[in-house]
């Protein structure tokens, strides 16, 4: 495969069963198979269509990766993000929810290119951040990263409210 053998684009409706299997792909990667509790309803409902309020849009986008002039060829790989926002910048960033390209298709700058493809909408639209988390494990990703110039936060903590935490604070 040649860099001119495929191409970045904004996710399709159509897209949705594809993206669905590779979040299920990802989740084997990253041994966690059994907790992907997404649907293709799901994904639709998040990806294209608007929410309640008064800025009725997607909570979520992909862009996905795929392959020139095969329309009905998998797709190559995905990154799924959503907008933030930074009180401190006053200005919105981008989380990178999922970078995953299809392990047939490494090597050949997809995942390059679909990062810098965020960098880009970042500096576009004066976003001022664009942030992901690794696993400590996947060395070969958090290689990727700093080979970017990603810098790791280490001032921070990751925290997670779910299941029964959840469900316990937000019914009280």
């Amino acid at each position: 495969m040649a860099m001119s053998d495929w191409s970045i684009r904004a996710a399709e409706p159509t897209d949705v069963p594809d993206i669905l299997a590779m979040i299920q792909e990802l989740a084997e990667h990253e041994r966690e198979p059994e907790a992907v509790k997404t649907t293709t309803s799901d994904l639709t409902r998040v990806l294209f269509e608007g929410g309640d309020g008064p800025h009725s849009m997607p909570a979520a986008y992909c862009d996905v990766a795929t392959a020139t002039g095969s329309p009905n060829a998998p797709l190559l790989g995905m990154a799924l993000w959503y907008l933030t926002f930074s009180t401190w910048e006053g200005a919105h960033g981008i989380y990178l929810e999922d970078l995953y390209v299809r392990p047939a298709a490494r090597g050949f700058g997809l995942g390059h290119e679909l990062l810098a493809s965020l960098a880009r909408r970042c500096v576009d639209n004066g976003y001022t951040r664009l942030e992901w988390s690794a696993l400590n494990w996947n060395t070969p990703a958090i290689d990727f990263y700093l080979g970017h110039g990603a810098q790791p936060q280490t001032d921070w903590t990751k925290f997670r409210l779910c299941d029964d935490s959840l469900h316990a604070l937000g019914t009280e």
